[in-house]
């Protein structure tokens, strides 16, 4: 379920009436437990509950009690031993009338009437999994108008069938778009009366709803026509009293759709709703899935916090206000000064969805004006940065109507909050004509069109507010010059997503510059087209991506491309969470990267350390990988630049699977061929090594070879080979058929033991799954292997130092770390080693490898499954990474950052060196 659904649903929940039995049981099913789920708590199978309640582990302990027992009944369910065994969050007595609850995590409270506990629903939004932030705990309004004006959509187009086709659709959109003025209006004061609109429709129209769209059009049309031409248009004189609101969100077609009983009931509920409670950036990120069928089940998907955004904003320029503003003091000449510059800055989001980025920027700015007025003395002053200077695009129509709904409001609410709700009525209508929000394809349109750096010309903009004809209009920046800052969250989508129409437009940023396109996540052309604007504007640009694009061989494909027009990055944060609204959802691991082509000489980095927190250290150059350094790309190595052991591949047998035993073949061949056992060796790939799966195959040298031929047996194993590399396309599988006995690849074997390195391992495990493996076995080609090689190389691959390494050079198979030899291992920086250091190493290796010993026969997953790794095993690696981090450092790193930007610093020494040393070789 998601946050709109479980709104509805405690809302349900509240107004039946009370039944003590079965509340918690309820409650519980309204945050998504299912039927199966509850049947065990009701039958005592999971609930843990020792005062009679119900108590469901981790989660949340509930007991309804006697009326006025609620404050009593809340202290027992804190003290309950059970609770505390349980590990529950969240506590909750009630008794019908009266609702309290106690987050025992951060001790945040709630006490109301029953009847009123829906208004704090958010506060228990973490029982579906979904990770919410105190903006929505603390105000959950959004939420609940979302969820009934998603109630009211579903079911005007259940009852309007061609409202929901393609031809329609904005139509659709665009009702729905003003029915949400009209509700914020009627609340604020801008209607005369509060609950006015709500108020006329109720009246106006029939119970059976059979003239409400009738009713609605005329309010629609009275606020499109001017009060000196109503007599002329016809204006009843129960609508005469709505304002004319103008910026043609009531032009054109006043068409309303047909309601029946069930959608003008849901409609009169909307309009009951407070909307001066209304939160811009929160409602119209919720609200733009509403009109998104593919969407509509995960509303809440595209909600950004505050926090995250202002991850983006500060450093790119409200902290530089911000600072400016501390330096003016109180002088009046310097605050002026500076006013005059945020008049004139841009901002600008070419993927803006409804409007989040543009909002917040905003919000922001008119505090920093709002303090530099009244140190001014000047606190009623009209501000004077102009809405039109904060321009998006978007791609759907919806969104881009929302995200200029949102702007407009959020003028309004900042006027009313510095100047008074009086000056902001006499301004705020009629609205203005223009519209800065382009509805578009932000990769193939021309951004400094929409967005130009100085003056006006022809912007791929509409001539009104709420409408896009193919015939565009220009607008005029209010202040001419000034700062353009580029920023929001554009779509990630890796390659393999990507459908046929966004990998052309990849192909048409990229191909004219040369740039092999064809890997890169589709957030790598904003980057590209920011660049790109930036070298014709006075611009710096941050964006939200997926780390892939700063890991891994995207770095080597973009990153030169981007710095070739002269930008660097000027700030970063590294990878962390970036969570939704959308149930379950657990957050997708991205990256923030601000780049411009004036950069300062110090660089923020930003990081999130082991306890946590967050880091921010200043820096002189942050490379493609964000880490402090100048190596911009991580190039193969065909041998290590480090004194390691060699790392190979595995061998590949290109057989049809003919020399592949499982467990029931090798002993039935076993059982009649006993002279066979020479023959039969372990086969381990990564699923074998990590999975513990069994599997064995036929190892045949070039001297056994005519025994091979003679045998039975074996004879028919290499007739089935033959046949299958002779029916190959590839001429170098058909050339092995006439050596059918051996593998096609061989890239080695073990005479005491091997070091297995999986190709792909979760990126959930703290460490690298490696193992020691026996010099009997057979490493497939899904493994690397380092034969025969010194136990202290395993002390290093099993360390989170080399971890680091690859989920940076090595990137990603979806979630999955990539390794490569040559990128991995090869490129891995170690400092030269005394013999002290190999020993300790040597003993730190010995110490994991006998500590997995004392959990057999427990397999690699389940030893290092995510979260569930034994405590002993946990600690044997930590010894080993305080071994490793002090011969690198001579301490523990803090964090991964730190521990990034010590590994590039011996890697652009080494690979130097180790360049400077093939060279001399080569001239030799």
């Amino acid at each position: 379920m998601n946050a709109v659904e479980i709104e509805q649903a405690i809302t349900d929940l509240a107004e039946r009436p009370f039944e003590h039995s079965e509340f918690a049981y309820a409650f519980l099913e309204a945050f998504g437990n299912k039927e199966t789920t509850l049947k065990r708590l009701r039958a005592g199978a999971s609930n843990k509950s020792d005062l009679g309640g119900v108590l469901q582990t981790n989660n949340i302990h509930i007991l309804t009690c006697d009326s006025g027992k609620v404050t009593h009944t809340l202290a027992a369910l804190k003290a309950s031993p059970a609770t505390t065994k349980a590990k529950a969050r969240f506590i909750l007595a009630t008794d019908g009338a009266d609702f309290e609850a106690e987050d025992l995590t951060s001790g945040d409270t709630v006490a109301c009437a029953f009847k009123d506990f829906p208004d704090h629903f958010g506060f228990f939004l973490p029982l579906a999994g979904i990770t919410t932030v105190r903006q929505i705990s603390e105000n959950a309004f959004d939420i609940r108008a979302t969820s009934r004006l998603n109630r009211l959509y579903l079911q005007l187009l259940k009852d309007n069938t061609a409202w929901g086709q393609a031809d329609r659709r904005h139509d659709m959109n665009h009702f729905m778009a003003r029915l949400i003025f009209c509700f914020f209006a009627e609340d604020t004061d801008i209607f005369v009366g509060k609950g006015r609109f709500t108020e006329t429709v109720a009246q106006m129209s029939a119970k059976d709803a059979s003239n409400t769209h009738e009713v609605i059009g005329t309010l629609f049309r009275a606020m499109n026509t001017r009060a000196e031409d109503r007599a002329k248009a016809n204006i009843p004189r129960w609508a005469e009293d709505f304002p004319y609101v103008n910026g043609q969100l009531f032009s054109g077609n006043d068409d309303a759709p047909r309601f029946s009983r069930i959608a003008r009931s849901y409609l009169l509920h909307v309009g009951g709703l407070d909307w001066t409670k209304i939160n811009p950036d929160i409602f119209g990120s919720m609200i733009q899935a509403v009109a998104e069928d593919e969407e509509r089940g995960e509303l809440g998907m595209h909600y950004t916090s505050v926090p995250n955004i202002l991850k983006v904003l500060n450093p790119l320029f409200l902290d530089d206000l911000r600072a400016k503003l501390e330096e003016a003091g109180d002088n009046p000449r310097t605050l002026l000064n500076l006013r005059k510059r945020m008049a004139k800055i841009r901002v600008f989001d070419p993927a803006c969805g409804s409007g989040n980025f543009l909002v917040i920027a905003y919000k922001e700015m008119r505090a920093i004006e709002a303090e530099i007025n009244r140190r001014r003395g000047e606190p009623d002053r009209a501000s004077d940065i102009p809405l039109t200077n904060f321009r998006g695009i978007e791609l759907r129509d919806f969104p881009a109507e929302i995200a200029r709904l949102a702007l407009v409001i959020t003028e309004y609410q900042c006027d009313v909050l510095y100047r008074g709700q009086r000056l902001a009525l006499a301004e705020f209508l009629p609205l203005r004509n223009e519209n800065w929000i382009t509805w578009g394809n932000a990769l193939r349109l021309d951004w400094l069109s929409v967005c130009p750096s100085t003056g006006t010309g022809v912007k791929l903009q509409a001539d009104d507010l709420f409408s896009s004809p193919l015939e565009q209009a220009q607008i005029d920046f209010e202040n001419e010059g000034g700062e353009t800052y580029i920023c929001g969250n554009p779509p990630y989508l890796g390659s393999k997503w990507q459908s046929d129409e966004q990998k052309d437009d990849l192909k048409k940023i990229f191909e004219p510059r040369g740039v092999a396109w064809k890997s890169l996540d589709y957030v790598a052309g904003w980057f590209m087209k920011a660049a790109e604007y930036g070298v014709r504007a006075n611009a710096a640009a941050a964006f939200v991506s997926t780390n892939s694009i700063c890991q891994g061989l995207q770095v080597p494909i973009l990153w030169p491309a981007i710095f070739d027009t002269g930008h660097q990055i000027v700030f970063a944060h590294t990878s962390f969470k970036w969570s939704n609204l959308a149930s379950n959802n657990a957050g997708v691991t991205v990256a923030i990267v601000g780049i411009s082509s004036t950069p300062h000489p110090i660089r923020r980095l930003f990081s999130i350390s082991e306890d946590n927190s967050m880091q921010e250290r200043q820096v002189d150059y942050i490379n493609a990988y964000l880490a402090a350094g100048r190596v911009n790309s991580v190039e193969q190595e065909r041998r290590p630049i480090s004194a390691v052991s060699p790392m190979l591949f595995g061998n590949m047998p290109r057989d049809g699977g003919a020399f592949i035993l499982d467990g029931e073949e090798r002993a039935r061949v076993l059982i009649q061929h006993p002279e066979l056992a020479r023959f039969v060796r372990p086969y381990i790939g990564s699923e074998q090594m990590i999975q513990g799966k069994p599997r064995w195959c036929l190892w045949i040298e070039d001297e056994d070879a005519p025994f091979a031929q003679q045998h039975p047996y074996l004879k028919a194993v290499l007739e089935k080979v033959r046949a299958f590399r002779l029916s190959s396309a590839a001429g170098s599988t058909r050339d092995f058929a006439a050596r059918p006995h051996r593998f096609v690849q061989i890239a080695g074997t073990a005479k005491q033991h091997s070091l297995g390195v999986p190709k792909v391992s979760s990126e959930r495990r703290a460490y690298l799954p490696v193992d020691l493996l026996d010099g009997n076995v057979i490493v497939s080609d899904l493994l690397f292997a380092l034969y025969d090689a010194p136990l202290w190389n395993f002390a290093l691959l099993t360390s989170r130092l080399h971890l680091v390494w690859i989920a940076t050079v090595c990137g990603k198979m979806k979630t999955d770390f990539r390794y490569s030899n040559t990128i991995g291992w090869n490129t891995f920086p170690v400092p030269k080693l005394t013999e002290k250091n190999i020993g300790d190493l040597a003993s730190c290796a010995q110490e994991i490898l006998l500590t997995r010993e004392r959990h057999y026969p427990q397999t690699l997953a389940e030893l290092y499954a995510p979260d569930a790794m034994p405590i002993d095993l946990l600690r044997a690696h930590e010894s080993n990474d305080e071994v490793v981090e002090r011969i690198y450092m001579g301490r523990l790193f803090k964090n991964d950052t730190e521990r990034l930007e010590k590994l590039f610093e011996l890697y652009s020494r080494m690979s130097s060196q180790a360049g400077s040393a093939q060279r001399r070789t080569a001239r030799a």
